[in-house]
């Protein structure tokens, strides 16, 4: 307690924080009293969950295999562009490229043209193939960025001695790239699954219906149509009690790379000549396609439209920027004082309490503060408080972990010279915390405000006539008004990556 401010206001913030998480999650199974009332088409959804999952998860580890050895051997103009570009589907509203996908792939998409051109069958987007499509689309670029830097973890002596050796590519790959891959891929896979277990904007806009209705989903349509809160709540138990025992195997599945430590010398793998240099050159020309095709789509048929939108999407870009600023001001905040409080060594539950939002998903938070708010007020007057704090609990295990090694290294160097100097309160906050912390703090608050800003979860639970921008988009979708659903989702791409430039940008000025 030497510096007094951070440390009480973190842990009040983790009692909250654990109370909200639990109290939740104690009310929706409280409401549920059992799984009983879980019927044959629940059943259905669950199973769909973890198959989708599973297959969306092999296919993404298994592309993007090719992609990062690719890369990882290969130098060319823009390969720093491009390898930064495969981050950006992470703060991407998921409905702007579902919008993206469908102007590809859907009925009417640049791929259909293509197929009916050669006389070929069309392809559809609703349904399964669509939701494992999309999910290929957003976790493609993690896995490439993952497994990348498992060969960029070899040590560049390994690859030289190969080369003394005269190894040819399929003895590195024996030696060298399979030990890794081995080590790596578990951990991506688990990684991918796990996203694509709580997938719902997704499920929402592709899905539906008998087979392609993910557990999320279900909550949805359980809570908004048939207001069956005992089923909702059931379902709600089913989604944490599969997230825990995914998030429980990936915590024991960690495969250990047994290369040794090198010098951090430049290197990689070597760049063979020949069939192979153009096979590399065609799997970052597909990939690249894939993941930037959807996206200069939603672009080039928005532009046009985008002075032109009526008045209500405005009206809700206003909604949508006020609550992106306030969850990242909330995250921001609780996020610092957790961080601040866990490096003077507090109590492990300070650290627990900050990780607990990655047990709950955000359907499912907005359920219990439902049940625990009914009566009280009404759905409407609690859609954009809830949906600020949901997202903002949501974004906080991120925040931390950006903010946690920085806060520890801040405490380690100044905290004794600090205390020598009864640096305490808002001074030591001034002149000592912010200015060092500024970097991951505005990473951290930048990843909130896109995060929120794109949103597509607990909101359509409450919503009535305010929505937000995301679901101002899913409903010009859902009327064909195709050209203003572009234009819309052109604009929240626009404010998504230019919240997260904002407060990232503002961390790093004079830090």
């Amino acid at each position: 307690m030497a510096a007094g401010f951070p440390l009480s206001i973190g842990h009040a913030i983790a009692g909250a924080l654990a109370a909200l998480i639990l109290g939740t999650l104690a009310a929706v199974a409280w409401v549920a009293g059992g799984l009983s009332g879980l019927t044959e088409w629940d059943l259905r959804a669950v199973w769909f969950t973890l198959w989708q999952a599973a297959l969306s998860a092999t296919l993404s580890a298994a592309l993007a295999v090719p992609v990062a050895r690719a890369l990882a051997r290969r130098r060319f103009r823009g390969r720093g562009l491009l390898v930064t570009l495969l981050g950006a589907p992470f703060i991407l509203p998921v409905i702007v490229a579902v919008l993206g996908l469908i102007a590809i792939f859907g009925r009417n998409g640049a791929l259909n043209g293509a197929l009916e051109a050669l006389g070929l069958p069309a392809i559809g987007i609703y349904g399964w193939q669509g939701v494992i499509l999309a999910h290929v689309f957003f976790n493609l670029p993690l896995s490439v960025r993952l497994i990348l830097q498992g060969w960029q973890a070899i040590p560049a002596e390994r690859f030289r001695l190969a080369a003394s050796l005269d190894f040819a590519p399929r003895d590195i790959a024996r030696h060298l790239e399979r030990p890794m891959l081995r080590g790596v891929l578990p951990g991506v896979w688990l990684a991918v699954f796990l996203v694509c277990l709580t997938s719902f904007t997704v499920a929402l806009a592709l899905g539906g219906g008998p087979r392609a209705t993910t557990v999320e989903l279900a909550i949805y349509q359980a809570f908004r149509f048939d207001f069956d809160l005992g089923r909702a709540a059931a379902l709600g138990m089913v989604q944490i009690a599969i997230c825990i025992a995914a998030a429980a195997l990936a915590a024991r599945i960690t495969v250990p790379v047994g290369f040794g430590a090198g010098l951090d010398a430049l290197g990689g793998p070597p760049a063979p000549g020949g069939w192979r240099r153009l096979a590399d050159a065609a799997v970052i020309a597909a990939a690249a396609a894939f993941l930037l095709a959807p996206l200069i789509s939603v672009a080039a048929t928005g532009l046009p439209r985008l002075t032109a939108l009526p008045p209500e999407v405005w009206q809700a870009t206003r909604r949508s920027v006020l609550m992106a600023v306030i969850s990242a001001l909330l995250c921001a905040g609780a996020a610092l004082a957790l961080a601040l409080t866990m490096a003077r060594g507090a109590a492990r539950w300070v650290e627990a309490a900050g990780m607990l939002p990655l047990i709950a998903s955000p359907l499912v938070l907005g359920t219990g503060l439902f049940i625990l708010l009914r009566g009280t007020v009404t759905p409407q007057q609690m859609a954009l408080p809830v949906t600020a704090l949901i997202n903002a609990a949501m974004a906080l295990p991120f925040a931390l972990r950006a903010l946690i090694p920085a806060a520890r290294a801040l405490e380690q160097d100044y905290g004794q010279l600090a205390a020598s100097l009864d640096l305490r309160g808002w001074a030591r906050l001034r002149l000592l915390v912010l200015p060092r912390l500024a970097r991951p703090l505005g990473f951290g608050a930048g990843l909130a405000a896109a995060l929120a800003m794109g949103d597509l979860g607990v909101i359509t639970l409450f919503a009535g006539d305010r929505p937000t921008l995301p679901l101002m988009l899913y409903q010009l979708m859902n009327g064909y008004r195709m050209a203003d659903a572009a234009a819309c989702a052109l604009l929240l791409m626009g404010l998504s990556l230019g919240l997260f430039w904002m407060f990232d940008m503002g961390g790093r000025r004079d830090a």
